[in-house]
């Protein structure tokens, strides 16, 4: 799943050391239960021995990504001792590679969910829609015992990193719920979930809005083979580009384009301030002229084709001001006429 070799890469003890001991500790019991040695694993991760009787303690994203390859690669277990059976080495590699194919991430992200019920039936994964928002939720099908925190926690944020993967998008987080009681690092879950968490909740879930779903996949084959060299910085890299912004646009834009006519409308829509809007449009190589020429394009074509309506409503349609710039604009879209196009698409 990770490949633990980080030659020439800073020292996994550089960086904030924010990740509670308590997770190193959890692979510490896995490694027990096999009757098997950790130190040398410790000792390429950097981390101390003596820190793990030091419950609050912490660790650096980097050194926690290091141990856990190093332990799934030695334990044959990319469950880390969570599950009543093994999951051999790719077998998470496996469920990725399962959804890749889904146009959506909806799709996709109800594969992994099916799929994994194939690898453990000690957890069951279930993904929901519901006024707007999305909830993955882990059931606890046994007592996962001193394991528990470490696998709930590790496996939503494996299926949130999974899904930010395939649509190349942050996707933010409304609420996280989770059902054990606050541990005493409660603090560490501002950073390993963003959004407010919930502790002695009635189920583990996250939630965020369903939009997301409805993006595309982006990624391939080829982008899985690289990403599976340090798979699980899937948990700890964080997303800057929101795609799912691009899609809002789109559709404001398409369904309501009087808030179209400048960007502080369109962002007041949004809910947000012009200069945001054009700085995330900017992160995801788009711009709001170039969307606003996307629908309207859009709207000019689906309407020539497939309505007989005079070019001047069809201009008002698509959100010009008048004919003239409605056909000036359409000849540098197409290189033709909207009449012409019209004729050519009903002969």
């Amino acid at each position: 799943m990770v490949n633990p070799s980080h030659a020439n890469t800073p020292s996994p003890a550089q960086g904030r050391a924010e990740t509670p001991i308590a997770f190193i500790q959890a692979i510490a019991a896995a490694y027990a239960q096999r009757g098997m040695p950790m130190d040398e694993a410790l000792a390429k991760a950097q981390i101390e021995p003596k820190l793990l009787q030091q419950n609050d303690a912490r660790v650096t994203a980097m050194q926690m990504e290091l141990i856990s390859g190093l332990a799934m690669q030695a334990l044959d277990d990319e469950g880390l001792g969570w599950f009543s059976r093994r999951l051999p080495w790719g077998s998470y590699g496996l469920l990725v590679r399962a959804s890749l194919t889904s146009p959506t991430l909806g799709l996709a992200l109800a594969r992994w969910c099916r799929h994994h019920g194939l690898l453990t039936d000690d957890i069951h994964l279930h993904l929901s829609e519901r006024h707007g928002v999305a909830t993955l939720q882990l059931d606890e099908v046994r007592d996962l015992g001193l394991f528990r925190e470490f696998c709930v926690v590790s496996v939503l944020r494996n299926a949130l990193g999974v899904a930010c993967w395939l649509t190349d998008s942050r996707i933010p987080l409304q609420a996280t719920h989770l059902r054990f009681a606050a541990p005493a690092h409660a603090d560490s879950y501002r950073v390993l979930f963003d959004g407010p968490t919930t502790f002695n909740a009635a189920a583990n879930t996250l939630q965020f809005d369903a939009g997301y779903l409805a993006l595309p996949v982006r990624r391939d084959e080829a982008a899985l083979q690289q990403m599976l060299q340090r798979a699980l910085l899937l948990t700890v890299r964080p997303y800057r580009r929101d795609r799912l912004l691009v899609e809002k646009v789109r559709q404001t834009l398409a369904q309501h384009p009087e808030h179209g006519r400048n960007a502080e409308d369109l962002a007041a829509w949004l809910n947000m301030s012009a200069r945001t809007l054009h700085r995330q449009l900017k992160e995801e190589n788009a711009s709001l002229q170039e969307l606003k020429d996307a629908v309207r394009r859009d709207v000019a074509m689906a309407q020539l084709q497939r309505t007989t309506r005079p070019l001047k409503q069809i201009a008002e349609a698509a959100g010009f001001q008048n004919e003239k710039s409605f056909i000036r604009a359409f000849k540098g879209w197409t290189g033709t006429s909207p009449d012409a196009f019209r004729q050519q698409r009903h002969r």
